[in-house]
């Protein structure tokens, strides 16, 4: 008894255990910190040492480090590099046009035209059958469709449409606005579709009710509410363009450029610094683009 008393008496004594626990406010930093460490070594650390390495020396041969602003003094004091970004700039804003016109009226049609959900997701994945094949494949798909002998020259000379074959359908800057036309509209496609498809029918209703007509509504109703969608597709296309080099380069068969490809054969001639100082450039030159878009819709409604 006396045994038992004692050690009673001792877990009455005894001092609670203190838990540890973790301050709310640090809870949200450790959860975070995976995707921070994530982006930091996978994001940022390579767009660091781009910019470490746009400062150094080189040779044909060897890369020397150095604190040089040579390489950026050559890239925006060359006529070719400015040549070389308004090539890029224009191919840009023709297929961000033509991607744009031709996104939004395919979202528009699986929206609002086909009223059957299981209908609109089976047109969908339609959409997306072609990106079940790589770009690359995708791209050199049209060399048989548009070269001298294609498909389109055989057709139309069959038809007695042209005497001759049309040289600028393949290998030119039609070419390589055609193809990535083909491989970039689903980027705008996807976004504007999400956004439409969360437009409450009841204000089309409304509008017709109040005496507007049809494109009345498409633009007083139906656009200003698509901006986050359209917003966000045409950062899509803008960075994809911007950084295409490999379809500039099959496409108008070597006789047109673009700034991805003129760094592409800058590292193919291992002027590796010189190379990371257009990488600066451009990346500077897209983000002001998407700063633009940005500024103009605010994608957060979207988001």
């Amino acid at each position: 008894m006396a045994t038992i008393a004692s050690s009673e008496t001792d877990q009455a004594t005894a001092k609670p255990r203190r838990s540890f626990r973790v301050p709310l406010g640090l809870v949200s930093y450790l959860q975070a910190a995976p995707l921070f460490l994530i982006l930091g070594f996978f994001f940022l650390l390579p767009i660091a040492m781009i910019g470490i390495v746009s400062f150094w020396d080189y040779d044909f041969a060897n890369l020397y480090p150095a604190f040089l602003t040579t390489n950026y003094t050559d890239t925006l004091g060359s006529w070719v590099t400015w040549k070389t970004y308004l090539n890029t700039l224009k191919f840009t804003a023709i297929v961000w046009s033509l991607t744009l016109f031709i996104g939004f009226w395919v979202a528009y049609f699986l929206a609002f035209h086909i009223r059957r959900t299981s209908m609109q997701m089976i047109l969908f994945l339609v959409c997306t059958v072609p990106f079940m094949t790589s770009n690359i494949i995708r791209m050199i798909s049209w060399i048989p469709v548009l070269g001298r002998n294609g498909l389109v020259n055989s057709t139309l000379i069959e038809m007695g449409l042209i005497p001759k074959p049309i040289e600028w359908l393949l290998y030119s800057d039609f070419a390589v606005v055609l193809a990535m036309v083909h491989l970039y509209t689903l980027f705008m496609v996807t976004p504007i579709f999400n956004t439409l498809m969360r437009i409450d029918r009841s204000l089309f209703e409304a509008a017709r009710d109040a005496g507007a007509s049809g494109w009345q509504v498409l633009w007083n109703v139906v656009i200003p509410l698509a901006k986050p969608g359209i917003a966000i597709g045409s950062i899509f296309v803008v960075t994809l363009v911007m950084a295409d080099f490999s379809t500039v380069q099959v496409m108008s068969g070597g006789q047109s450029a673009s700034i991805a490809l003129l760094m592409k054969n800058q590292m193919s001639l291992l002027q590796y610094p010189a190379a990371a100082a257009n990488a600066v450039v451009l990346l500077i030159v897209v983000l002001m683009m998407v700063a633009a878009i940005l500024r103009v819709v605010d994608i957060r409604k979207e988001l």
